[in-house]
């Protein structure tokens, strides 16, 4: 067979074409027939595929909503009372005669009302106890702005000390004073003069008095401030 390729061989073989015939028809056969098994078998049915829902777990059923409540039964309307002073609809028939009216203290309603008052009305309100006046403030006003001094009924001049007047003293002396509610002069303090003037002025103004002072129609003590002048005359002193 070699010699076919190489071009050595000198002569054909005279048999050579029934082998192969013969070997194609067998092939061919074959080949058929793998067809043919091949065609029968793809034809059948094939087996069934598991779901794959099957390995699944299934979800509960969602439970059903729970009913609605029942509704209260309505309480059938009362109809209102009768009044038994009101005018009827119709005419009477015949006359009867009028009811005898219960006493007075039978009566419910308010105390002291007319009779045929409602039935479990107002108990009579008791009176309720008044207030206790505002405690009254014991502490002095102080005199200026909206506050003003009352008038002074009586006035005691101080007297010059002669001590005073021989070292020609003067100037002048500011006290504090305190009055009562009954307008007289409580108490006295220097806030501001000489000593020798001091002493007199105090004196004098301890004997002053004043109207009381009323607030809200109350007395009221007051504070207020008071300016005496000591004022030396050397020819009054040449004169005596």
């Amino acid at each position: 067979m070699f010699d076919l390729y190489t071009g050595n061989v000198k002569h054909l073989p005279r048999k050579a074409a029934l082998p192969i015939l013969v070997s194609s028809s067998v092939q061919g056969t074959a080949l058929a027939a793998l067809v043919l098994m091949s065609f029968l078998i793809a034809t059948r049915e094939l087996p069934a595929v598991p779901d794959v829902l099957a390995f699944v777990a299934e979800l509960p059923a969602a439970a059903p909503p729970p009913p609605p409540p029942p509704r209260p039964a309505q309480a059938a309307p009362q109809a209102p009372p009768v009044n038994p002073a009101a005018a009827p609809l119709e005419a009477p028939t015949e006359l009867a005669p009028e009811p005898v009216s219960a006493p007075v203290n039978d009566v419910a309603g308010v105390e002291g009302g007319v009779v045929g008052g409602v039935v479990g009305g107002i108990p009579a309100l008791a009176e309720a106890p008044l207030p206790p006046p505002p405690p009254v403030s014991h502490e002095p006003v102080r005199i200026g702005g909206q506050v003003s001094a009352p008038a002074l009924l009586k006035r005691v001049e101080p007297a010059y000390p002669a001590i005073a007047q021989m070292a020609a003293i003067d100037g002048i002396v500011i006290l504090d004073a305190i009055v009562d509610e009954h307008g007289r002069i409580q108490s006295v303090k220097v806030l501001r003069g000489h000593p020798l003037l001091a002493k007199a002025a105090t004196d004098a103004v301890q004997q002053w008095e004043y109207e009381p002072l009323k607030l809200n129609g109350t007395p009221t003590a007051f504070e207020l401030t008071v300016s005496l002048w000591f004022h030396f005359d050397d020819k009054a002193k040449k004169r005596s």
